[in-house]
């Protein structure tokens, strides 16, 4: 076993691959490591970055052992950290090496940040002075040192200018350390005024902070009621003690509007961590969480495995949202492993959402979490009047998907100056297109999926494996000429109709697949937020969070979209995205209308929304878990087989439902073909294992895959515990 001090001969190393132990490697003379050390190592024929783990070596002969080659430069990795990786490999039943993976992913950033060629003020003058020179020394006053075309820049002069007086001896060279990412939050930089309950709750958190140990909160306020500003004092309480911050966003385009609210309260920004990011800044961001310079990161899910040297608080925003499911190599949920890292750490976690979670709502019933109420929107703004539109006594005409009663709305809103929001859930123009004279349908050809129609872009594009063609003027099949019809609607669709209706209005499409990305959706979004657009139509983007102010009717175009599917969370992800989306309207104080168009007005989600009585809502949803023993009062954990061909497919998946442990708290349901049975070319059955809530879940699964025919040819097994989807 390897200690904190002595030099040891052998050491375990963790390396980013799928392997399930740490491998041993020789520690050369003079090499010093400790467990968390960030080493370079020989696996194969390459060179890979690992962690140096804890734990005993195996038994081999020093002979056979390979040497570490490097130990980089950089803090190790504490212990906390280190232990939070083999929890989540030990619940997710994934390779540790693979979990590991996720926290080196920076890996220019193992090496110090070189330092930079600088310029300070000696005591020598120059031959002459002229206007420019005299800027340049003025600006240098203070004994600062500056970078060569920092100190031209903020003189106002060129860079020969500064080369001149360089060259006389009035400025010397130093070396300046890296600049650091962002600069250090001021936590009493612009302490708001808060209401009432905002300050009970304020306090609420701040207490948590000072005992510095482990709790959860939840932070559970109506959409516009400060929750933002509430949470941000704890985030003031956790610097003031010295700590660092994680606060946890779903979506990248949420980013820059939060960036600039944390600005305004803090005097800086926090360190941002994406997909998005560039490289190089990823690097930047990383090495300085090691080190604690950054001492707040906004991130989405991955920041959880960021290195922090003293992290104190994590704040998980907008918990309640799909985007923190992680299904990709390594399954799991960013809410809940941050929950584990803070009781892993000892420090608190905060849950904020206007719609919480079936499961975070009952951890909070049943004394897991404590749980603050916001009831009031911030300044007494009143929430939205919301009512339905029974799609059969108010149909669109004929082509078209607006009934009357929402185009009439929208045209008061016009002539009010105000904004209008139309929501759909559906990228593109059309969910499927068809030939009307042979009845071809465009479908994927290596996904049992069909083709949606971007007109935008003249594309019919596959939205599970990307791909996409031209869309054709003749039917493919039969030869026809313009006989191919779009069916059902996407934004774009809803657009064209907008336009047709008001088109002097200025319209906007928000959706994450337009051209442009992440940045054309911030400016579009700030663009709407200053009142540069008088309709807007997006998908669930336009529900996450955004503050229009000038925003007083939201009509969703389909309501009934996210009820027709076999999802067990079908109904709580519907009252959620349909209570964010029509929370958008009247934030500022403005009397404001949500109209949901329904074609089942009495359902129970859309009876809940329109009443406002949430309370109703969880509770019924709750008691339904419940009873069916379903999340958060049983435990579920999908198995996904797939492979080049069906008939392999489904013979390894009954050849695991055969191996499957004999349990009197855990059953089996399947094989079955996925909903999506093909996806990319690769056939898919999944196998569904379902228990009571204190079952061994993860035991049962390693027993059926350990008893189960070996992985072979094209087939892949993942395992995803706690599924959020069921396609």
């Amino acid at each position: 076993m390897i200690e904190d001090s002595p030099f040891v001969a052998a050491a375990p190393v963790l390396v980013p691959m799928p392997a399930e132990r740490p491998y041993t490697y020789a520690v050369p003379a003079g090499m010093r490591v400790v467990p968390g050390s960030i080493v370079r190592v020989p696996l194969g024929p390459r060179q890979v970055a690992g962690i140096v783990w804890d734990g005993a070596v195996e038994k081999v002969d020093a002979k056979k052992l390979r040497p570490i080659e490097q130990v980089f430069d950089c803090p190790p990795i504490d212990r906390a950290m280190r232990h939070f990786v083999d929890w989540v490999a030990q619940y997710t039943l994934s390779p540790p090496g693979m979990v590991a993976r996720m926290l080196l992913r920076a890996p220019e950033a193992f090496d110090p940040e070189p330092w930079i060629e600088g310029l300070q003020r000696t005591f020598a003058r120059p031959d002459r002075m002229t206007e420019a020179r005299t800027r340049v020394l003025e600006t240098a006053e203070g004994g600062l040192a500056w970078t060569r075309s920092g100190l031209a820049h903020a003189a106002g002069v060129s860079s020969t200018v500064v080369d001149g007086l360089r060259a006389q001896g009035v400025f010397e060279t130093v070396m300046i350390p890296p600049r650091p990412v962002v600069a250090a939050p001021d936590p009493g930089y612009a302490q708001p005024s808060l209401m009432p309950d905002q300050s009970d709750a304020a306090e609420t958190l701040r207490a948590n902070i000072a005992t510095g140990t482990f709790g959860v909160t939840l932070l559970d306020g109506v959409t516009g009621s400060g929750k933002t500003e509430v949470y941000f004092e704890a985030v003031a309480a956790a610097l003031d003690r010295g700590k660092q911050v994680l606060i946890l966003l779903p979506e990248i385009a949420l980013t820059h509007a939060f960036l600039e609210r944390f600005q305004e309260r803090f005097g800086a920004k926090p360190a941002e961590w994406h997909s998005d990011l560039p490289p190089r800044m990823r690097e930047k961001v990383w090495r300085q969480v090691a080190e604690g310079g950054v001492r707040v990161v906004a991130g989405a899910r991955s920041a959880l495995f960021l290195p922090f040297r003293e992290l104190g608080l994590i704040v998980v925003d907008e918990e309640h949202d799909p985007a923190y499911k992680q299904e990709d190599r390594v399954f799991y949920n960013a809410r809940d492993m941050a929950v584990v890292r803070g009781h892993i750490g000892g420090f608190p976690v905060v849950l904020a959402s206007a719609t919480p979670s079936v499961e975070s709502r009952v951890n909070a019933s049943q004394g897991r979490y404590s749980r603050a109420v916001l009831s009031a929107r911030f300044a007494e703004a009143a929430l939205p009047d919301l009512k339905t539109v029974d799609m059969r006594r108010a149909p669109p005409a004929r082509g078209g998907f607006l009934s009357p009663v929402l185009l009439g709305h929208m045209r008061q809103t016009l002539e009010r100056k105000e904004q209008s929001l139309l929501f759909l859930n559906r990228r593109g123009y059309a969910p499927l297109t068809l030939c009307r004279v042979c009845g071809h349908r465009f479908g994927c050809p290596v996904c049992s999926a069909w083709l949606v129609e971007h007109r935008f872009r003249g594309l019919l594009v596959c939205h599970h494996c990307g791909h996409n063609e031209r869309r054709p003027e003749a039917c493919p099949e039969c030869g026809t000429l313009d006989h191919l019809v779009a069916c059902g609607p996407g934004v774009e669709r809803i657009a064209e109709e907008v336009v047709a209706h008001f088109p002097d209005a200025r319209t906007i499409v928000l959706s994450s697949d337009l051209m442009g990305g992440v940045r054309r959706l911030r400016l579009e979004l700030e663009a709407i937020a200053n009142g540069e657009a008088d309709i807007v139509i997006g998908t669930q983007l336009v529900a996450k969070g955004h503050n229009f102010p000038n925003m007083t009717l939201v009509g969703v175009v389909d309501a009934d979209l996210g009820l027709a599917n076999g999802d067990p969370r079908a109904a709580e992800r519907t009252f959620q995205l349909l209570s964010q989306v029509t929370g958008r309207a009247g934030r500022t104080g403005k009397k404001s209308l949500g109209l949901l168009q329904t074609f089942q007005p009495d359902h129970p989600v859309m009876r809940a929304i329109v009443s406002g009585d949430a309370e109703a809502f969880y509770e019924r949803e709750i008691a339904e878990r419940e009873r069916a023993g379903l999340p958060p009062f049983g435990r579920l954990a999908g198995v996904i087989v797939s492979a080049a061909t069906r008939a392999e497919a489904e013979g390894h998946a009954r050849g695991l439902r055969r191996a499957a442990p004999q349990a009197t708290d855990l059953f089996v349901l399947g094989p079955a073909e996925a909903p999506l049975s093909l996806i990319g070319g690769r056939h898919r059955f999944r196998l569904l294992i379902q228990g009571e809530r204190r079952a061994d879940m993860q035991g049962f699964i390693r027993t059926m895959l350990a008893e189960g025919p070996k992985i072979r040819g094209s087939v892949r097994v993942q395992v995803d515990i706690d599924p959020q989807s069921f396609l």
